[in-house]
């Protein structure tokens, strides 16, 4: 199997998505949150508005992403999550439920990672191999395996604690701290992000010529 191209840019800064994730990330609950709001003030069908527009938000993002011919798994996430939160929201007749499919979104994630780095393929080397054009050679490398599997812990504490951010505030119906959350939650995702690479540079052995370039031992190694 052939490597992909190698990504330019910083290796982790890949996950992060630019102002295009900032934006993809946010845009979609606030613009929930204040059609609610504002719609709540002439109608007696706010809720069903507010969903109506945020679907409709998803899915000009997600024309955006391929018209453009990026890659579509991050805006399909967006997509999936804001379609759940608004099956639950329509469901339940109230605009807060939305935000369960978020919780029950990291609470998948933090599963998903932990079981990853228990199986040997910790996701974060799943996900940045690739990007780097290293392909699935990274494991072959005990090093970077064991690298990708230390960051990956980071990344099972991040989606922990946006869950356990988010249920409170769920709980308590604060629709507008539930809006402006995923600002927080993005700040959280560079500080992984930053922890991630860091956790890596201080595994990795000196003289290692670090995640572009495995190191995979030869047979009669």
């Amino acid at each position: 199997m052939k490597d992909r191209p190698v990504d330019d840019r910083h290796p982790l800064n890949v996950l992060i998505g630019g102002w295009r994730g900032l934006i993809e990330s946010v845009l979609p609950p606030v613009l929930f949150v204040l059609t609610y709001y504002v719609a709540g003030r002439y109608s007696d069908h706010a809720l069903s508005i507010a969903i109506v527009v945020v679907l409709l938000t998803a899915a000009l993002l997600a024309i955006l992403r391929v018209i453009r011919k990026e890659r579509p798994i991050r805006i399909l996430t967006v997509v999936l999550g804001v379609g759940v939160g608004a099956m639950f929201a329509a469901t339940s007749g109230n605009a807060v439920d939305y935000f369960w499919a978020a919780v029950l979104g990291n609470v998948a994630t933090a599963i998903a990672f932990a079981l990853s780095i228990l199986w040997r393929w910790p996701l974060l080397g799943v996900i940045v191999g690739p990007l780097m054009g290293t392909g699935r050679r990274w494991r072959e490398d005990p090093d970077l395996l064991k690298a990708y599997s230390r960051a990956s812990w980071l990344w099972v504490i991040l989606s922990v604690v946006r869950a356990l951010v988010r249920i409170p505030l769920i709980l308590n119906g604060w629709l507008a701290a539930l809006a402006v959350a995923p600002v927080f939650f993005y700040a959280l995702v560079a500080l992984t992000i930053a922890g991630s690479w860091a956790v890596i540079k201080r595994t990795l052995p000196p003289g290692h010529p670090g995640i572009r370039h495995p190191v995979v031992p030869s047979p009669a190694d």
